[in-house]
């Protein structure tokens, strides 16, 4: 989650939050790539959850990693909550649960990316090793239980900790036990976003079926392949879920805007203080009618927060957000920017795209986002299987990549971190058929082996 934004300019009216949103408009040559993706942190003797306080902490990770890069903290209060490079480039910042998250910087194509994750990756380890901790890229913790889990010192998680259990079942596994990893995009147009936005609503679920890797809760096969897809189901449905208003006539930044105008807040941030509005509107904060607000008037950081606790299947800000998939090892961190800069920042493959899906029913793309996290690549849509699905997807993502042709030193283009993805069609299993095939083999029906072979 992207650190709190501080921009305390008021705002009044309505027109002020559509104009911020056509903000995020750019030219098509200054199309970037962010990526974003979580890791738990572990105890290598026990494999436990890592505290956030003591000498071998989340605390301590932090003030290694800080030392490491000489990134700026990020404080609240007297605790060091996340860093930030004051240079432009990305973030670390802390989930719920002590999930120690990479926000990327903005670059140009998805061998930068490789070279940003792969050098933060060496650097955690560098980091963690001496504190004999390790580090874990999966969708949902597979043994620890909710009452295992560590809180970390940030007053919105407080504040959502206490909201979650009156508006769904799973909302605190949600926060506190899963991790995912997502791929930010830009648009050059309103009309580019409403498009990119209902290609990409369309298809998440294939997304979901390819980097599925959550089949374990509390030590055992929870009888899905994508827990944590499955988690969002039953987490908040006024701020989550595939939006089927997105695809009527009129869609644009406007009817974004009155979307989230009436999807409950969860806070404001004023100073360094957290005011607890759960449950509100912005659409009564906008027109001045919340008590216990010393001024009564919204500025543009409560918009812009806001936004960022608002959590569909794929998020509009300034960019499009995909968040459907499971954090992994590596090569799928890597495989989910590229899957989707191949259909989206490609105009062949993003019309072809949109052609798969234009005559899906709001009913369809719902039954297949229902299906997917227990079924994978087997689920169906109009007779097809999302496996056959997503070997059409996977061919206009090469195709668009391939035209893009941004190459490496050696001359590849960007096609080459989907290989990982076409081998996993090819076999027909998602990392979480693996993991169970591990379990039942192996693994002799304990889940302890993970920490060996899954650990970055």
């Amino acid at each position: 989650m992207a650190r709190d934004q501080i921009d305390l300019t008021p705002i009044e009216r309505r027109d002020e939050l559509v104009a911020w949103l056509e903000q995020g408009v750019r030219p098509k040559a200054e199309f970037r790539i962010g990526t974003e993706h979580e890791k738990f942190a572990f105890t290598r003797e026990h494999h436990r959850p890592v505290p956030y306080d003591g000498p071998r902490s989340i605390r301590a990770l932090l003030e290694g990693m800080r030392r490491l890069l000489a990134w700026q903290p990020i404080m609240e209060g007297p605790h060091i909550i996340g860093l930030f490079d004051a240079d432009g480039g990305g973030a670390i910042t802390l989930e719920p649960g002590g999930q120690f998250e990479l926000s990327g910087a903005q670059v140009d194509n998805v061998h930068q990316t490789a070279g940003e994750l792969t050098a933060h990756l060496a650097d955690a380890r560098e980091v963690a090793q001496p504190l004999r901790l390790g580090l874990l890229g999966i969708g949902m913790t597979p043994d620890w239980t909710r009452a295992d889990m560590p809180t970390m010192p940030k007053g919105r998680y407080k504040i959502m900790t206490a909201y979650m259990p009156k508006v769904g079942t799973l909302g605190l596994d949600m926060m506190y036990r899963t991790c995912t990893v997502q791929t930010n995009l830009d648009f050059a147009s309103e009309a580019d976003m409403v498009k990119k936005l209902r290609v990409s609503l369309s298809l998440q679920p294939v997304a979901t079926a390819l980097f599925a890797n959550s089949p374990f809760t509390d030590g055992k096969p929870n009888g899905f392949l994508s827990f944590r897809s499955e988690i969002w189901r039953n987490t908040d449905n006024d701020r989550a879920g595939m939006l089927p208003w997105v695809f009527e006539p009129g869609m644009g930044f406007e009817r974004w805007v009155d979307y989230a105008l009436d999807v409950p807040m969860y806070f404001i941030k004023r100073g360094d203080a957290y005011i607890d509005v759960a449950g509100k509107s912005f659409r009564d904060l906008l027109a001045g009618r919340l008590r216990g607000i010393a001024d009564g008037r919204a500025v543009i950081s409560d918009w812009a927060n806001h936004l960022s606790s608002i959590f569909p299947e794929v998020r509009l800000k300034r960019y499009l957000e995909m968040r459907g998939a499971d954090s992994g090892p590596l090569p799928q961190l890597l495989a989910l920017p590229a899957l989707w800069v191949g259909i989206l920042y490609d105009d062949v493959s993003l019309d072809a795209a949109w052609d798969l899906v234009r005559n899906w029913s709001a009913a369809e793309r719902q039954q297949l986002r229902d299906e997917v996290p227990r079924l994978g690549l087997a689920a169906k849509i109009r007779g097809r299987s999302v496996a056959d699905l997503a070997a059409d997807v996977l061919k206009l993502s090469r195709a668009g990549l391939a035209r893009r042709a941004r190459r490496d030193a050696s001359g590849r283009d960007e096609s080459r971190y989907l290989d990982v993805l076409d081998e996993r069609l090819a076999r027909r299993k998602t990392p979480a058929e693996d993991l169970l095939d591990k379990y039942h083999g192996p693994w002799n029906g304990a889940v302890d082996p993970i920490y060996a072979e899954q650990a970055y």
